[in-house]
């Protein structure tokens, strides 16, 4: 219920026991210290979509050589592209593939049509691929076509049923991605709710995610919120600054210092105000576009390189959102290279990490080793954006990490 929620959110800031912080905190010590460690946790935490809207892009196999070397261990693709998947086999890297819009009326019709589908497209590369999610359409629910919005369900169920036919259902989720669209209210996080269109078609779905233990994706852009109203909408808040006093909702006195943790939050708070407040809300895309058209305010490297940046260090520290502290936010940045083919203003071609020949639109902290296969994210080495002093965030670290250990002897010492 939307009331135990706001309770273990005000309880939040003092639910964790002293000794278990001190420990938490002098493990981020060890890590710091250890730099390959490092590395692959940073590697670990990334989510990242590939898109493929492009005529100059490199080959699936080039593209699973980056990742790789990079420890990117979650890609999100936007069909089931025989050789991208066939590329991931064996890597180990989580894939999340898409049933497209068209498709998913005719796999709503016939179970049979769901079946061949998983037959066709999941079953030859499953458990080689480790496809672990399966997004039946992208942003349905804020579509036009009513006849679409209204056979999402029953197509996510019926394939659903055929995964669990196959064996696989599992391993592999069934849920589909929003856009930010499907609320009516987002701000403060606590008044969240789904538009009146929406709700009736969020009870079948949000059950049958409860059903099945899968996850709320949500598209979410604070850039775009940034670009309406640059006047009145903190640059530093919509860029994730960890160091920006934020805004603190009235309801439940949490403080945000990232307009993306308090989108995914107001997300959160809308499903329990329909009974499902337990569901997990992942952003399945988010990003910052590098170049934009005259009138696309704040599309520019900077900003991109800090928003990216400001993500990662909060994905590397495990960090939830102030409602779901103890419960990391699984992110996946949109996207991994500029794309040349996308329709739209000149920012919808410019979200890339990477352009397509392999050369960095701008270093967020990744960074590959030429002598090694594996991969550097050092949030240290690279430049820092505008709104960050990495220096001092491990400085910080540092001390807070030497108090740690004096804690813990003391929180022993008492024990």
């Amino acid at each position: 219920t939307i009331g135990s929620i706001v309770s273990a959110a005000a309880m939040a800031p003092f639910a964790t026991p002293m000794r278990s912080a001190s420990l938490q905190l002098s493990a981020l010590l060890c890590i710091l210290l250890c730099s390959e460690v490092w590395v692959l946790q940073c590697g670990a935490a990334i989510g990242i979509n590939y898109g493929q809207v492009g005529n100059n892009l490199p080959t699936p196999a080039q593209v699973v050589s980056l990742l790789s070397s990079l420890r990117v261990g979650k890609v999100r693709i936007y069909d089931v592209n025989p050789q991208v998947l066939a590329a991931f086999a064996g890597t180990g890297i989580e894939l999340i593939v898409t049933v497209p819009n068209d498709l998913v009326q005719p796999m709503a019709a016939s179970a049979g049509q769901a079946m061949q589908w998983a037959t066709a497209n999941i079953k030859p590369y499953f458990p080689a691929t480790r496809v672990t999610g399966i997004a039946v359409g992208n942003e349905v629910f804020t579509d036009d076509d009513e006849a679409l919005k209204a056979s999402l369900v029953p197509a996510m169920r019926n394939l659903h049923a055929a995964l669990a036919q196959l064996g696989m259902d599992g391993y592999v989720h069934v849920s589909t991605a929003s856009s930010l669209g499907v609320l009516a209210n987002s701000y403060p996080p606590s008044q969240g709710a789904f538009t009146p269109e929406c709700a009736p078609l969020m009870l079948p779905f949000l059950r049958f995610l409860a059903e099945t233990n899968a996850p709320f994706w949500i598209n979410a852009y604070p850039y775009f919120a940034y670009k309406a109203d640059p006047a009145n909408v903190s640059l530093s808040y919509a860029l994730s600054d960890p160091y920006h006093v934020g805004a603190v909702d009235p309801y439940t006195h949490l403080q945000y210092t990232s307009m993306l943790y308090a989108q995914v939050d107001a997300v959160t708070f809308a499903a329990a105000r329909l009974g499902y407040g337990g569901i997990p809300v992942f952003v399945s895309e988010t990003g910052w576009p590098s170049k934009g058209d005259a009138d696309e305010v704040g599309a520019t490297v900077e900003n991109a390189r800090a928003y990216n940046r400001n993500l990662l260090v909060r994905q590397v520290g495990n960090e939830g959102t102030p409602l779901r502290p103890r419960q990391r936010l699984e992110v996946y940045l949109f996207a991994l290279f500029n794309e040349d083919m996308k329709p739209g203003p000149t920012s919808e071609r410019n979200y890339g990490l990477y352009q397509p020949d392999g050369r960095m639109v701008y270093n967020v902290g990744l960074a590959q080793q030429q002598t090694t296969s594996a991969a550097s994210l050092s949030l240290a080495a690279s430049s820092a954006p505008p709104t960050r002093d990495v220096g001092k965030d491990l400085t910080c670290l540092c001390i807070l990490s030497a108090l740690a250990i004096l804690l813990t002897s003391q929180a022993f010492l008492l024990g």
